[in-house]
Order: C-alpha cells, then structure tokens, then sequence
C-alpha cells in the first residue's frame, strides 16, 4: 500500500518464451496476493516491470530499447519503479543499474517470490531518501536493488499464477536445465532443473478444469525429464490427461534423448493428449551436435522421429533450427537442409546463431565464427525450404474436418481464429461467442501457414476426430 493509502497499481510486460509467459502471470499473482492492482498499460502503474528473454540477442536489443522508452514514463513521473526480471536480467545483472538510472530494480528467475518484499525496500528508500545508487529528480537519489541470486531448491511451488480468463492455461511444472548445450544461456540464467511435486501439479490442474480450463501445456526447459520420485514423466502426462474437464494437453519443449517408448505410448492411447510434437533438433550434421554438446546423433534423432510415427501416425513433428554454429561448413549446413527434407516437419522454428557471454560456444576459435552474411543467406534458405515443406503438407490436409478451440477474434471481420489438436492455425466465420469452445471446421483452403475453413456438420468428440 501506498503512503497515500491508495493501493499500489503493477503492469508486467513479457518479452520471451512460453516460460517467460508463465513468469510474468507468477509475478502478477504473487503481487496480486500482496494487495497490488494488475492494470494493463505502463500509464496506469505505480511499478513497471519488464519480464525478459536472453537467449537471443536481438530481443535483448529490443528490450534494452524498450527501458529506454518506459524510462522517459519514470522521468514524467519520479515515483514510478522501473524493474527488469527474468532471463536478460540474470544474465546482464547490475550492469542495467547502470544505464543512466533508467533502472530501479533488476531481478533473476529465482527471486519473483520476495518481489513484493524487493518493491516494499525501494518504495521506502524512495520516500526517504535511503540507500541511493543514481540521480533522481531535484537532486535526490533514488535506491536501486539487484535480485540476483539462484536458489537451487525454488521451483515456486505454493504460489498461485494470475491467468487469464479461457479455456486454456500454461502449467510451469520444472524450471532450470541440467544441460549445458553449448549455445545456451538458460542454465545460467535459470540455474539446474529444479521439479514441481506431482501432488501439486495435479492438484493445479483439477483446480483449473473446476474453473473451465480444459486445455494445458506442461511446461520445462526439457520437460519430458521431470521425475518426482517414482513417478516419471509418461506417467505424470498420462495422470493429467485423465482428470476429470481436461480435453487438451500438451507439453514443450521436450529433449530428443527422453523420448521413450513410455511416452509414445501415452501420446497414441490418452484420448487427452494431443497428436503434436516439438522435438528441437538444431541441427542435421552430426559433428556440429557434438559442438554443442546436444549429446544425440543425426541417426538417432531419425530413430525418435520413426518410434513417434509408428505409434501416432498422424503426428504433427515441429522442431528448432539453429544455422551458423561456428565452424558450420556448407556441407554442414545441407545436411540440416537434407534432415528438414526427410523428416518433413510440419513447422519449424529457425535461427541464426547468436553468441551469448558465458556460454561455451563464444570461446570457440575466432577463425571458426562465420560471417553475417554467410549466416543471414543460410537462414534464408532454411526458412524457403522449412515453409515449402509446411505449405505442402497443409495443402494435403484441405479437406479435413478438425476440432478447433476458439481462441479469438481473426483479422478478416466476422471471423474467429483457433488452432486443432495438431496444433494448426485455423480461421472460420463466427462470432466471440464462440472463443473457449471447441467447434468442427472443414478445412477448406491453406495460406501456406494457416487454415481458412468453414463450420462443419460433422461433429468431433471429445478425444481425438
């Protein structure tokens, strides 16, 4: 609470990943628990934090210019806490108090849980005067904290996220990661795996189906390695899917090497869970993987991909790309073009390589990181190729009556957008009435990417159409 007694108002921008989605709805149910009103713009807030990504440069660049923005709101208004949380403030830690006093706050992944303790210090050093770090207006100094700290044993277990109204919710059920590829700031920034309890997890779920969830995604950095004792992931997937109002369930990302049998199995019987696999591959050329260290060959990654179609044949594989690993070569680099041609991913998220301080890839030799250009043209042709192969299969796919989650209002007016069990993008006519249902739609024509369709008569049920 404020001096005045009005009560503190808090606005969490997210930039990132579906952890740092998860992340941000954390932080704004542990300040909503603190008496904190969640309003939706900067303008309305009495603290504005920046929720942030560092696995790629360019969104650090993005942010960085974002403060900047926000900083000029704090100048308008000296009481306003600027803070930066997340991935990008772990990894830049107090250098951002630095920024010319843009900052008040800066916040690691493992210290959300005293942030309304962290905001309480900086609002009393404000207002008194206290401990000072930069310049302020008329003269006086303003405090500054960083929260940098990784505790191994946090998994925030007992705190309540701030979702959303809808049908859909993310579930955060391990944070951290226990791998070290060598292109990848998160264990850094995010500290080992650290694992939720399965009693909890299942527990959340009923609580979100009793509220009208019916569509989760489990989330971890390499999720299908959680275990709580005797109970490993298959069977935690396989317990969640049958609770009682659960129609849809999901999980990413996944690691390659915990792609067992166990889990197939749960995937092809569990009527809840759906026909969609991410599985990041990074690359086709077995001597880049060993470079980073991703601890899988090229032929066992084609031994996962045929186990997963032989026990759910109408899966929909996506996976991660990275080009211009240093010392890729252009034979390289084809293999990963021939990689993306046999398995036929039916998306595919790629990048360019983006060297991260402390990681081990940026102390390869100088002579081994490739020109920009070279990186950019490789990119580009990933992308032509991944895109060609996705407008194919889509276009194979017209025709089919696929069960949608309703999900928003679509770009072209009167109608709405949702996406299938496979994970596919679809727009039909209709109403907002019909966001959080599941409606039959025809698949009528493709963009390439996305579906056009039509209501269908033919009705799909609750499991799989």
């Amino acid at each position: 609470m404020s001096t005045t007694g009005r009560t503190r108002r808090a606005y969490v921008e997210t930039y990132g990943c579906q952890m740092n989605i998860s992340d941000g709805e954390l932080m704004e149910g542990i300040l909503a628990a603190r008496g904190y009103e969640i309003v939706g713009t900067p303008e309305e807030a009495d603290v504005v934090l920046v929720n942030t990504c560092a696995v790629r440069e360019h969104a650090e660049r993005r942010v960085l210019g974002r403060v900047g923005q926000l900083s000029a709101l704090r100048r308008e208004r000296p009481g306003l806490v600027l803070g930066v949380t997340g991935c990008m403030a772990q990894r830049l830690g107090e250098t951002l108090l630095d920024r010319g006093g843009q900052v008040d706050l800066v916040m690691g992944p493992d210290g959300y849980r005293g942030l309304p303790d962290a905001l309480d210090e900086l609002g009393a050093g404000a207002r008194t005067g206290g401990a000072a770090s930069s310049a302020g207006t008329n003269g006086r100094r303003r405090r500054q904290l960083a929260v940098l700290d990784l505790n191994l044993g946090e998994n925030y277990q007992g705190l309540e996220q701030r979702r959303k109204e809808g049908a859909s919710a993310w579930i955060p059920i391990q944070r951290g990661c226990d791998h070290r590829c060598t292109f990848c700031i998160v264990p850094y920034v995010r500290g080992p795996e650290k694992d939720r309890g399965a009693k909890e997890i299942l527990a959340e779920v009923r609580g979100l189906a009793e509220a009208g969830v019916s569509d989760v995604t489990l989330l971890g950095q390499t999720v299908n390695s959680w275990v709580d004792g005797v109970w490993d992931f298959p069977r935690l997937l396989a317990a969640v899917a049958r609770v009682d109002g659960i129609r849809r369930v999901w999980f990413t990302s996944p690691h390659p090497n915990d792609v067992t049998p166990e889990l197939v199995e749960v995937m092809a019987t569990e009527p809840a869970v759906c026909e969609m696999l991410h599985l990041p591959a990074q690359s086709g050329s077995n001597r880049t993987l060993k470079r980073m260290l991703r601890r899988y060959t090229v032929e066992s990654y084609l031994e996962k991909v045929d186990m997963v179609r032989r026990g759910i044949p109408d899966v929909a594989l996506t996976t991660d790309l990275i080009v211009g690993f240093p010392g890729e070569t252009q034979e390289e680099f084809d293999r990963t073009l021939e990689l993306v041609r046999t398995v036929r991913f039916h998306d595919a998220f790629t990048y360019k390589y983006s060297p991260r301080e402390g990681t081990p890839a940026t102390r390869l030799p100088p002579e081994d990181f490739l020109p920009t250009e070279v990186a950019q043209t490789r990119l580009e042709t990933l992308i032509e190729v991944s895109r060609g192969i996705q407008a194919d299969i889509n276009a194979g796919e017209v025709g089919r009556v696929e069960e949608v989650l309703v999900e928003k209002e679509a770009r072209s007016p009167g109608h709405v957008l949702g996406r299938t069990r496979r994970n596919k993008v679809v727009a039909f006519p209709g109403t907002l009435s019909l966001v959080g249902r599941y409606v039959p739609v025809v698949l009528e024509h493709t963009t390439g990417a996305t579906f056009v369709g039509a209501r269908a008569e033919e009705p799909v049920g609750a499991g799989r159409p």
